[in-house]
C-alpha cells in the first residue's frame, strides 16, 4: 500500500506502472535526485498536486 511519507522512488521499486500515474499528474522529473528523497506528500505541495486523489491512483496501480 502506497502512503504519503513513502519516498516516490519507493514506490517506483514497488511498481514501476506507477510512474504512469505520476506522469499524468504533471510530476515529469522521476529520475531526479529529490525523487529518492521527497515524500509523495512534498512532491505534491510542490506540484500543487491533490495528495489524496494521487494515493489513490498509486495505490490503484499497485493493487
Amino acid at each position: 500500500m502506497v502512503t504519503k511519507d513513502m519516498t516516490i522512488g519507493e514506490v517506483l521499486r514497488m511498481n514501476r506502472e506507477t510512474a504512469k500515474v505520476f506522469m499524468a499528474a504533471g510530476m515529469h522529473c522521476l529520475g531526479c535526485p529529490h525523487s529518492q528523497g521527497e515524500s509523495v506528500e512534498e512532491a505534491c505541495m510542490v506540484h500543487g498536486i491533490n495528495i489524496d486523489e494521487l494515493i489513490e491512483a498509486l495505490n490503484e496501480v499497485v493493487g
